[in-house]
């Protein structure tokens, strides 16, 4: 019988051109399904074909977990009952019973039959899928070859391919027989039917499509820093020369706007601002605001947001229709931005002078006019005034030296006392968590800091989601997790 299962795999991967592994381990499956059929129960069986004689050998298999995680008796396996059997297995190992084999013959061969084909289409749409991700092909062309639910299906050579409704660009009219162009957005291997998924609307898309008509780039003359898009009516990007002699924006153009007309013409007419990049925000911010004319800015870098100022005949056009413009500028730039009038602006400013005025005042206990001093002269925190060279303060015509001095030492007293204030609260958070076998201040402060502090907080959490939030060893995260779990099985008992 076993020269017969050698035949068999020999004669299936020379019609199908697939590997002989792929064959045998669609013959394994398929033996496996026939001897599960014995059972009552559904049991893991696992068959292992041995590849140079064909003799096959069927095992029932229990996954090792703890002996209180139990939840399917058919193929799991508590450690304690896993031990007695082989001292030296694990959780998430498994253990082995040898079954009698099924007899090769008595197998259903239609069940057969349906394992085989369908492991080697398996095999043969993963060859060619691979094949085709080995190009490194990123902007494809394709014909769409049917439309599933407001889906296109599109054909690439051999391979199918799919481009969601959501992925098109609205009010697009794609039939079946168009061309059409996409982008490969991701590749999903958990699906049954296309694997590749495309993309029309991905600021990608654009890039691509100018790196198709401008050579500049593909010699790296030229760089695109950045996208974005509102698709199907406007966009913007970045472009930046890596050579002095050429205009990255009118290279990008080309010759009376022929480069950018292709590409308008590829996206359903959308128009493209084309934005010199720089380095400084602030430059770029200005550039990718365009045509729109910027009064000044006021730069945030821990919020890493920017207020654009601009005069009141301005505003319309900086914030554009719906807040198109901005809204794509903030995108090309990464940075939040936030369009106000000059009045508005000096409002804002008001309003946060008031509110520092009133934490020196509070904190320092100066008065009115001191706290107006230190404002105008541009501090804006207590760690300033406690911490910045004594000689820029000394500086401050207002103040003598003696005054400088007691300012910046009851700043420094208030951030003590802030900062013993904080650590008490900490402290108290992670009382509960302390009281843990195994846990450690440092972890408990940095849960704490993620929001959990209780060990019902902590006892919600999986392995992953812990490890995500602390640096910690995962054997280590499990006891503590299992630790805080101990009163669900307390109340059970």
């Amino acid at each position: 019988m076993s020269r017969e299962v050698l035949m068999l795999v020999d004669a299936l991967a020379r019609e199908k051109n697939v590997n002989k592994d792929i064959v045998f381990g669609a013959l394994e499956l398929a033996l496996a399904s026939a001897t599960k059929k014995r059972f009552s129960d559904d049991v893991d069986v696992r068959v292992a074909i041995d590849r140079n004689t064909g003799d096959y050998q069927s095992f029932r298999r229990w996954q090792v977990v703890a002996d209180e995680q139990v939840e399917f008796p058919p193929i799991q396996i508590p450690i304690s009952e896993a031990q007695k059997r082989n001292a030296g297995v694990q959780v998430d190992e498994f253990i082995e019973e040898a079954l009698e084999p099924v007899e090769f013959g008595r197998i259903s061969a239609q069940t057969a039959k349906q394992v085989i084909v369908q492991k080697i289409r398996d095999a043969e749409r993963e060859q060619i899928l691979n094949d085709f991700l080995l190009r490194k092909e990123h902007l494809v062309t394709g014909v769409i070859k049917r439309m599933e639910r407001g889906n296109g299906i599109i054909e690439i050579g051999r391979i199918e391919a799919a481009l969601p409704r959501d992925q098109m660009i609205p009010k697009e009219n794609l039939r079946i027989g168009d061309r059409v162009r996409a982008y490969l957005l991701k590749i999903d291997r958990a699906t049954r039917g296309p694997q590749l998924i495309l993309s029309r609307i991905a600021p990608e898309f654009l890039v691509k499509l100018f790196e198709l008509e401008v050579p500049e780039i593909e010699e790296g003359l030229l760089e695109i820093k950045s996208a974005a898009r509102d698709p199907g009516s406007r966009a913007k990007i970045a472009v930046k020369s890596n050579d002095p002699r050429i205009d990255p924006i009118g290279t990008c153009v080309g010759m009376r706007g022929s480069r950018v007309q292709a590409v308008t013409g590829e996206l359903a007419g959308e128009r493209v601002d084309i934005v010199l990049w720089s380095q400084d925000p602030a430059t770029f911010v200005i550039n990718a605001l365009a045509p729109a004319e910027v009064s000044s800015i006021v730069v945030d870098e821990e919020a890493h947001s920017m207020d654009i100022v601009v005069d009141e005949e301005q505003l319309a056009q900086a914030i554009g229709r719906n807040g198109q413009n901005v809204r794509l500028a903030s995108e090309l730039a990464g940075w939040e931005l936030n369009i106000m009038t000059v009045e508005e602006s000096r409002q804002k400013s008001e309003e946060e002078s008031s509110v520092i005025r009133k934490l020196f005042m509070e904190r320092l206990d100066v008065d009115e006019e001191v706290a107006d001093i230190l404002v105008q002269e541009g501090f804006n925190t207590l760690e300033e005034i406690a911490y910045v060279p004594i000689n820029e303060m000394l500086e401050i015509e207002a103040f003598d030296e003696d005054t400088v001095n007691e300012l910046r030492a009851r700043a420094r007293n208030a951030l003590l006392t802030e900062a013993i204030a904080s650590e008490e609260k900490v402290e108290h958070d992670v009382e509960d968590l302390m009281t843990l076998d195994g846990m450690d201040q440092e972890t408990a402060i940095k849960l704490a800091g993620k929001g959990i502090t209780t060990k019902e907080a902590l006892a919600d959490l999986a392995v992953d989601d812990l490890m995500e939030m602390v640096d910690i060893d995962p054997e280590l995260g499990k006891r503590l997790i299992m630790a805080a779990r101990a009163p669900w099985f307390a109340v059970g008992q």
